[in-house]
């Protein structure tokens, strides 16, 4: 006979997770002190909702009172296509080709969530992808699913860092899975490839400096300093985990057929992006990712491209 937590590992395939493994819920001690130093360095930048709720980030029972266990899970976005280096046009990250995870993993984590309900009544909980003061990184590392990088991503043995996570806090009691080593070893190759030196020591990551908090977080101009050294991203990076030997060995293509990119999203023209209207943002980013940023920070975003890009030519010239 299965147990619960079987079962629910069981559903959690069948609903399209690659991973999922379960944890304690208890206050994350160790973590919650890395977390104040690297906020205390100023490294989330304007992020300033990770400041708030301290309590609930370091602690699920402050969450959800008597949570006995964070169920995690980690669903595959990779797709093969490859993108350009051409001036003329802008990257945006892998992540952010198809339509939006909040909708893909949020979906059917509900439906995991309410599966739990209708075999255990009484259970109370909540789930969250990326919506919510949960370290979901910190939390899938726990369950086993991978280890956090020294680029800071989760990686997986199985999959590489090509992961979207999302957790259940409950109060069930279930059987817990055995954290996994880290197995980056000596490598530093995501730490040598980030062309504006954002991981600034392995496993810290100065979110002023990365061109996915740049372009996408940022709300205020693009900062001069960085503008030649964008490497084509107008939303998002994927330098780091591009250039990951997990991900270049073990990346395997996303089943979810939502992930697959719009054809429009690979190797945009960057003045297509700089002229767009506010209509053609809406119609070509609806339900994706990139809305987050907004058509004026896309816009910002490609401009410093090409501004970058024109540096380049007159410093070639002065040379």
């Amino acid at each position: 006979m299965q147990s619960l937590t079987a079962k629910i590992k069981q559903k959690a395939h069948e609903l399209g997770f690659e991973h999922i493994g379960v944890s304690p819920a208890e206050k994350l001690t160790v973590e919650a002190e890395r977390l104040a130093e690297w906020l205390s360095r100023g490294y989330h930048a304007t992020m300033y909702w990770m400041e708030r709720k301290g309590d609930r980030r370091t602690d699920p029972r402050n969450i959800v009172p008597g949570a006995r266990s964070v169920i995690s899970v980690a669903m595959n976005y990779y797709t093969p296509h490859e993108i350009t280096d051409h001036p003329e046009r802008g990257k945006i990250s892998r992540y952010a080709w198809g339509d939006d995870y909040h909708d893909i993993v949020g979906g059917r984590l509900k439906l995991l969530w309410e599966y739990i309900k209708d075999i255990e009544p009484g259970a109370a909980g909540r789930y969250y992808v990326d919506t919510g003061p949960v370290m979901d990184k910190v939390w899938a590392e726990r369950a086993g699913i991978g280890w956090i990088g020294k680029h800071t991503n989760l990686i997986s043995r199985e999959y590489g860092s090509w992961l979207f996570l999302g957790e259940i806090i409950t109060t069930l009691s279930l059987e817990y899975d055995i954290p996994t080593q880290d197995y980056c070893g000596a490598c530093r190759r995501c730490i040598d490839a980030c062309p504006t030196d954002a991981i600034v020591d392995e496993y810290i990551l100065d979110s002023n400096k990365c061109l996915s908090y740049l372009t996408i977080e940022h709300r205020d101009e693009y900062p001069e300093e960085f503008k030649m050294d964008t490497e084509q991203w107008i939303y998002g990076c994927d330098i780091c985990q591009d250039v990951c030997p997990w991900n270049i060995k073990f990346s395997r293509p996303a089943a979810v057929e939502g992930y697959q990119p719009r054809p429009e999203n690979l190797n945009p023209l960057l003045l297509d992006i700089v002229n767009m209207a506010r209509e053609d943002f809406s119609r070509r980013f609806r339900k994706s990712p990139v809305k987050r940023t907004k058509r004026k920070g896309l816009q910002r975003n490609a401009q410093a491209v090409i501004d970058g890009n024109s540096k380049k030519v007159i410093l070639k010239k002065e040379i």
